[in-house]
């Protein structure tokens, strides 16, 4: 599926990788953070010793930043989204529209859903865009 990148994101993406020599694949602009998915495995680097590579990222870019680690699957990549809370199962059901339901912990529902529906709506986002599923629901 391909995804097509504003010109800020693209400035973004050259960013990140430059300061943290991770490979980034997709980037959503917010108005008050941004949002990198970053390639399967490299997740750590991204991060780097102590959170160094994200804190120096964010202190560049001057705004919020979270990551998301891409996955292979429609599953892992909607837990992956939702992280950091605890996601248990993720059911992917094709009954028309492709719907993900996420069996998050009961303690990390808020997590999940974030401030105004934020989380789960970046999570809606980023899944469409990479995997075409329609929607995610929080069992």
């Amino acid at each position: 599926m391909a995804v097509t990148l504003t010109d800020e994101a693209l400035r973004i993406l050259g960013l990140f990788e430059e300061v943290t020599e991770a490979s980034g694949r997709d980037c959503l602009v917010e108005d008050d953070r941004v949002v990198v998915l970053v390639a399967a495995g490299d997740m750590g680097p991204a991060i780097g010793p102590a959170g160094q590579h994200v804190a120096e990222f964010e202190e560049r870019l001057g705004r919020d930043v979270k990551l998301v680690e891409d996955a292979d699957t429609a599953a892992d990549f909607v837990a992956n989204a939702l992280a950091p809370a605890a996601v248990y199962h993720v059911t992917i059901s094709e009954n028309g529209d492709t719907v993900a339901y996420a069996e998050v912990d009961e303690a990390d529902t808020g997590v999940a859903i974030g401030s105004d529906g934020r989380n789960i709506d970046t999570a809606r986002e980023l899944a469409k865009r990479h995997f075409d599923v329609d929607d995610i629901q929080l069992a």
